[in-house]
């Protein structure tokens, strides 16, 4: 599990970090990585706020591979109402973290690799895949946009945000 490793490596050194997740996005990573795609990308700004604010900015720039299922902005402006301003928040931070992990998987998988099944993911909780009806979903989630390349991994815009089993967004503060 080395891309694991290297998970909980840039996540530990960005927990630490003196200056911004974003300054290091732009100053340190290459515009090719996950992130530097994403922010590219004008249908996932919100996901790109949140990596942000959850402090994973340097751990989707680590060598990998990943594969992460990223929701649209349309996807999170469907979160129930007020869900998402919580999220961001620093007292969330912890669910922010669980719910944005939950959508990596190790490895970098293109759709016409995805095979049907329960595949564990950064978090440490299992998503369900399928590719019933020629096309991939995750959890339910439809995969609007497969296949989007980046150096260290492939991308997959979702329409919906997954939400681990166990999260309960009454919990947040």
């Amino acid at each position: 599990m080395e891309a694991w490793s290297a998970w909980e490596a840039a996540t530990s050194a960005a927990a630490t970090a003196s200056e911004s997740p974003s300054a290091m996005a732009s100053d340190e990573a290459s515009t090719t990585d996950i992130v530097g795609v994403a922010s590219a990308n004008p249908t996932t700004t919100t996901l790109v706020t949140a990596l942000d604010a959850a402090g994973l900015v340097e751990a989707l720039q680590a060598p990998g591979p990943f594969t992460v299922f990223a929701p649209t902005d349309d996807a999170f402006a469907a979160l129930p109402e007020g869900v998402l301003d919580k999220l961001v928040q620093p007292a969330n931070k912890d669910a922010l973290t669980k719910i944005l992990t939950y959508h990596v998987v190790e490895g970098a998988v293109p759709s016409s690799e995805v095979t049907d099944g329960d595949v564990p993911t950064l978090e440490g909780q299992s998503i369900t895949l399928s590719t019933a009806g020629g096309g991939v979903t995750v959890n339910g989630a439809t995969v609007t946009t497969p296949d989007v390349e980046a150096s260290n991994g492939v991308i997959h815009l979702i329409d919906q945000v997954l939400l681990p089993p166990d999260f309960d967004p009454a919990t947040l503060q």
